[in-house]
């Protein structure tokens, strides 16, 4: 079997695959999905929705942001994940200096044991107070704690067989808007930025398997935002900070990205040195993007492999498990 994937991420409306999503997962551009709570019912569907994709598809990385607080995906037999910024300040408050990699371990377990491939996790955001959009999903406003604990948080993925995704490239906590509904603007100069919001990356370069862009304009630094500027891809990520892991942007659906039609957008990200682009909520750009992507002969990748998922995790065994046990345990005094 080729290790080749395609180079589109892609979603579905359903808690099962219609005929169209069949068709589409099938064509030689889709190399990944992403799920949604839209998706997911309860862990069985779930296992048996990952099942019927994999059917069609051995060669497609399963994705989900399951980050907690605000942002997970899959709940009922999950565990209930806190913020960041809570498991944080717990982690310090308990001189509990395990706790992130633990809790980081059970949650890519948990997913693992589904068939998930990925995690979009950590968040490298500096928590400043003014985004809308980032806030508690940040480890922290201290540069340094968000280095230590997406750092132990990166360890507890890998030791459960999960790659990490550093986001949101360059760095998303100095914005108030939310670039999912419109462009934010950063004015700040690259050497600032070199010595804030970008440290994290440039601390976790080793460690980093993904790192995915985001929706923001860096006006000072260049004219296109991330997933659509060599200068910030080639010339600051690779260049700059040796980066040698694979680039994702991120949904180009999402308002921040701007007006040009998707096809113009995701041949943008994919000169500008994306390995994978990501769509959702937006069937008819994906068909689009299809057929402009068999025009200009887009190749397929075989760098995504890398970050599929090797490891099998029974979920009846991780249930019984004494380390998942003790940290559901610290979770629950955590609550209380």
């Amino acid at each position: 079997m080729t290790d080749l994937f395609g180079r589109l991420m892609i979603d579905i409306d359903g808690k099962n695959l219609s005929n169209d999503d069949k068709t589409i997962l099938s064509n030689k551009h889709v190399g990944g999905l992403i799920l949604f709570s839209r998706n997911f019912d309860s862990f069985d569907q779930l296992y048996n929705l990952i099942k019927e994709v994999h059917l069609i598809k051995e060669n497609i990385i399963i994705a989900v942001d399951q980050e907690g607080g605000r942002v997970q995906r899959f709940e009922k037999e999950y565990t209930k994940i806190p913020s960041m910024q809570d498991a944080s300040l717990f982690a310090k408050e308990n001189n509990d200096k395990e706790f992130i990699k633990d809790l980081a371990w059970l949650i890519s377990s948990e997913l693992i044991a589904v068939g998930i491939d990925i995690n979009f996790a950590p968040v490298l955001d500096i928590n400043r107070n003014i985004s809308s959009i980032i806030g508690n999903r940040s480890f922290s406003n201290d540069i340094l704690e968000v280095i230590n604990n997406a750092s132990d948080y990166i360890d507890g993925m890998h030791e459960a067989g999960m790659k990490s995704t550093g986001k949101h490239f360059p760095g998303h906590g100095s914005v108030i808007e939310d670039s999912h509904l419109e462009l934010p603007v950063d004015e700040r100069e690259l050497d600032e930025l070199l010595n804030e919001d970008l440290k994290p990356y440039i601390k976790l370069n080793d460690k980093l398997d993904v790192i995915m862009c985001a929706h923001i304009l860096f006006s000072k630094v260049d004219s296109k935002i991330p997933s659509f500027s060599v200068t910030w891809i080639n010339n600051v990520l690779r260049d700059k900070l040796n980066y040698k892991g694979l680039i994702f942007s991120d949904d180009l659906s999402m308002l921040g990205s701007g007006n040009e039609s998707l096809s113009n957008k995701v041949e943008m990200s994919l000169d500008a040195g994306c390995d994978m682009v990501i769509i959702c909520n937006d069937r008819s750009g994906v068909k689009e993007v299809i057929e402009r992507l068999d025009k200009t002969d887009v190749e397929q990748t075989s760098g995504i492999s890398e970050i599929k998922s090797s490891k099998k995790i029974n979920w009846n065994d991780l249930l019984n498990n004494n380390r998942a046990l003790a940290i559901k345990e610290k979770l629950k005094n955590m609550r209380n």
